[in-house]
């Protein structure tokens, strides 16, 4: 399983991204050794977690939601949340 998931940053961007163990993802990125991007505008807040059946699923639908304005983000964030899963 694999997780896609959105980080809200300090400066009030939005991260997507994709991991096999969130849990350990988010604390490479609350460490600062996470990406790039997300170094510069610590702290992150998780915001919204959908799980994939694989990794060609997950790259899929991190590419769907990084096609999204930030508005579209918004939207799915506060209609699904964190922790769903995907068919």
């Amino acid at each position: 399983m694999y997780t896609v998931y959105i980080l809200s940053c300090t400066d009030g961007s939005l991260y997507t991204g994709i991991a096999k163990d969130l849990e350990s993802r988010l604390a490479v990125h609350r460490s600062g050794k996470g990406a790039k991007y997300v170094r510069a505008r610590l702290p992150i807040t998780l915001v919204y977690s959908e799980k994939c059946t694989d990794r060609s699923a997950a790259l899929k639908r991190e590419w769907q939601i990084k096609q999204f304005s930030k508005e579209q983000k918004q939207q799915l964030i506060t209609r699904l949340g964190i922790d769903k899963t995907s068919k």
